[in-house]
């Protein structure tokens, strides 16, 4: 992905070096892992107590200098936001719309946010609460070493699909979603989840698509990695690896083929019409 020297967002917040006494994560990397598969990409932040033992906060802190390695992820990071502002903010207004930026924040460890206290083993995550994405660059970068995902497009992916949450608040999407939780069964909230988090896949399509037309900023490859990275958080796949079998009917972010599909439509067509995944008779 070409990203050196391009404009970056104003709306990153860096936390990284900001480290807690006390704050330490309990399990190692293993375990994490195990945990991040389970909640990566809009997983459930309510449930990581249930998974993973939450420390408690300590006010003390210290800070830690970057490294230039994460310099210079925290510029890339800054770039790809900068390019979901500029597809965004034109795709809405052409709709007659106007786009409100989220923030993002870059973490170590641990972070506050309005929806609870979450660990690097959230894995990325959008806040609807105050329209916040939080990233752990460090541990995502462990997490794609993990998963077999690599590379920067592969980043950029979950970048745009935590965004295309932001997108689908300010549609009202996510709002009529959780309206449902509460008067479907589990297993159906469950299958409506797969959709909202499908159609973030699509929007991060939508996202490439437009960003490519407008900047030109894809390598040879970066599509492959996209939907490389879209394919290794498929429930199916994520189960079997943490589990060793599938349970379909717990599936909340849908299948590697669902997932990579959906990404790959919103790539190809650009239009989002075309990603209405709650109609969709077939995913």
């Amino acid at each position: 992905m070409r990203w050196e020297n391009r404009r970056k967002s104003t709306n990153v917040v860096d936390r990284r070096g900001m480290q807690g006494h006390g704050g330490k994560i309990g399990g190692g990397l293993g375990t994490v892992v195990l945990v991040v598969l389970y909640l990566l990409f809009g997983g459930k932040t309510e449930d990581i107590p249930k998974i993973m033992h939450t420390p408690q906060q300590n006010r003390s802190s210290t800070v830690q200098p970057l490294t230039p390695a994460q310099k210079q992820m925290g510029d890339f990071v800054s770039v790809v936001l900068a390019d979901t502002e500029d597809v965004w903010n034109t795709l809405f207004r052409e709709e007659g719309l106007q786009y409100r930026e989220p923030k993002l924040v870059l973490f170590s460890s641990a972070v506050q946010s309005a929806c609870g206290f979450a660990q690097s083993a959230t894995g990325p995550f959008y806040c609807p609460a105050d329209e916040i994405i939080y990233i752990d660059l460090d541990f995502l970068e462990a997490m794609q070493q993990q998963l077999g995902a690599p590379g920067d497009f592969a980043a950029a992916y979950i970048i745009a699909h935590e965004v295309g949450h932001h997108v689908q608040k300010l549609l009202g999407i996510m709002a009529k979603t959780d309206k449902m939780k509460h008067s479907v069964s589990e297993s159906e909230f469950n299958r409506l989840t797969v959709r909202l988090e499908l159609q973030a896949d699509f929007l991060s399509g939508v996202w490439a698509h437009h960003a490519q037309r407008m900047k030109n900023m894809l390598e040879e490859g970066d599509i492959k990695e996209a939907i490389n990275a879209a394919s290794a958080v498929g429930d199916d796949r994520i189960q079997k690896k943490s589990r060793g079998y599938v349970v379909p009917d717990s599936f909340t972010h849908g299948t590697s083929k669902q997932r990579s599909q959906w990404f790959l439509k919103g790539w190809e067509t650009g239009n989002l019409k075309q990603g209405d995944t709650f109609s969709a008779r077939s995913l």
